[in-house]
């Protein structure tokens, strides 16, 4: 029965109070935010039930203009038990009425400012006692982003910060800032790039500030970096290695066992081959690069070698994968590439990662037939994001049912080839596409579901400047 007919029969509305309340929600669990809306509508009881708390416990509301939400709308809020908001340039004010109706939130992301803050604008923020993340995105601050105020406040209670495209009066007073934050977690930090008086571009945090920063999270797990600007010369060997303060001139290592590095914007002359060596805990890492130059060395290849417990990688750009495929650990089971790539770089990838689970690469020109190719190279994968520009796929999709172990499929077009074939008046997927993904789950006895529509951002951990979905 289709969830639009709801309304149109009493089947459902009368079937409610059948079943159990639990069952209701194990039901509702499966359904989209779309089609719970839809169930919501139904009657008082679904009502209720649509709205029970473990629905939408890692649900993020975006708000604005609070003052045209109604005593009811608070009222579903609170009944969800929500505690995580987005909100998009609030009066000071507005800020009061938020901790009125949601005084339990956990976290806050602010959006899309319109105008330049002060540094009294987020001072509110220290009243939300159990608030443990903070984001700040696409905004200006004529005065420091966090004031000395709310930092003190805050500096025991965040576990999560992430502050992108900001343009604050200092970096370096900011890092200084968030140095004291000692039981932060997740730290994302992609500043703005403008020019200064002096017509330059903004230098990277000096290494003594950057060190600090290190020395001072000692809990920190997560690092997105932004590199901000083109250097005139690479940063120190040790720019990511502070030494113990506990052991002088013993040169062992004294920042954060990191777990997940992401660096944003970078260019190769940044690093030197040496600037991860002593990172051996990352599990995670993910390089977006600006730009390459034929005349740089590929220091990516001498990283890998030194990171053994390496279990996901995504490489964004940069130089060519022959270049570091030989490199890549074996421990890796998760690899995301954004390059043109060949069936000879992929030869070279499976060669390294014969037991790879999850593979997301793009479907271009040069990379041949992914689809004929990938179960052989591939056997033991479990999830697999292909992301197509020029052609639709073909009917090779159906040798994917090979992979025995193949779980998730994700068949995806970039934003430009969806405009191009909407304004065309054709869908994603086609009708011929659509057949093709039929056959495939009739082939692999419904064992490969296939998704066709880009993710969803989360507005809590998901930035502009490196978003890839809807």
């Amino acid at each position: 029965m289709s969830l639009t007919s709801l309304n149109n029969g009493p089947s459902l509305v009368d079937f409610s109070s059948v079943l159990p309340p639990e069952l209701w929600v194990l039901v509702l669990s499966y359904l989209s935010k779309e089609d719970r809306y839809v169930v919501r509508a139904s009657s008082r009881r679904l009502r209720t039930l649509s709205d029970h708390p473990s629905l939408w416990r890692d649900s993020t509301v975006v708000l604005s203009d609070l003052r045209r939400y109604t005593f009811g709308f608070w009222s579903t809020l609170e009944s969800r038990r929500l505690t995580r908001v987005a909100v998009r340039h609030l009066r000071r004010q507005e800020w009061r009425r938020l901790l009125r109706f949601l005084p339990s939130l956990t976290a806050v992301v602010f959006l899309d400012g319109c105008r330049q803050y002060q540094e009294k604008y987020l001072d509110n923020l220290w009243r939300f006692e159990s608030l443990r993340e903070l984001g700040v995105r696409n905004a200006a601050w004529s005065e420091p982003l966090i004031s000395l105020t709310l930092a003190e406040r805050l500096a025991e209670q965040l576990t999560h910060l992430s502050v992108c495209n900001v343009q604050i009066p200092s970096e370096e007073d900011f890092i200084r800032t968030v140095s004291g934050f000692s039981n932060l977690r997740f730290l994302l930090f992609h500043p703005k790039e403008s020019e200064c008086r002096c017509g330059t571009r903004v230098r990277p945090v000096p290494m003594p500030v950057f060190h600090g920063l290190l020395l001072g999270l000692k809990k920190l797990r997560h690092l997105s970096w932004g590199t901000m600007s083109e250097l005139r010369k690479p940063l120190p060997d040790d720019y990511f290695s502070p030494a113990d303060p506990e052991h002088p001139g013993s040169f062992q290592y004294g920042g954060p066992e990191l777990t997940s590095l992401e660096l944003v914007d970078y260019m190769e002359s940044a690093l030197s081959k040496d600037a991860l060596k002593n990172l051996t805990s990352l599990r995670s890492l993910k390089i977006h690069y600006k730009h390459i130059r034929k005349d740089e060395e590929c220091c990516l290849g001498y990283w890998l070698t030194s990171l053994p417990n390496l279990e996901s990688l995504s490489i964004h750009g940069g130089n060519s994968l022959s270049n570091y495929a030989a490199k890549i650990p074996p421990s890796v089971t998760r690899l995301t590439l954004r390059m043109i790539l060949t069936l000879k770089d992929l030869h070279l990838i499976s060669t390294k990662l014969p037991q790879l689970k999850e593979l997301d690469i793009w479907q271009n020109r040069s990379s041949g037939s992914v689809c004929r190719r990938i179960p052989k190279l591939f056997p033991e994968l479990r999830t697999l994001r292909i992301r197509f520009f020029r052609r639709e796929p073909e009917k090779d999709l159906l040798n994917l049912v090979r992979l025995r172990h193949l779980q998730r499929l994700e068949l995806l077009v970039e934003h430009f080839f969806i405009i191009r074939d909407y304004l065309n008046g054709h869908q994603w997927p086609s009708p011929a596409v659509q057949e093709l993904i039929d056959q495939l789950y009739s082939l692999s006895h419904n064992r490969i579901y296939t998704v066709t529509s880009m993710r969803q951002r989360n507005p809590r951990w998901d930035c502009d400047c490196i978003w890839e979905g809807d």
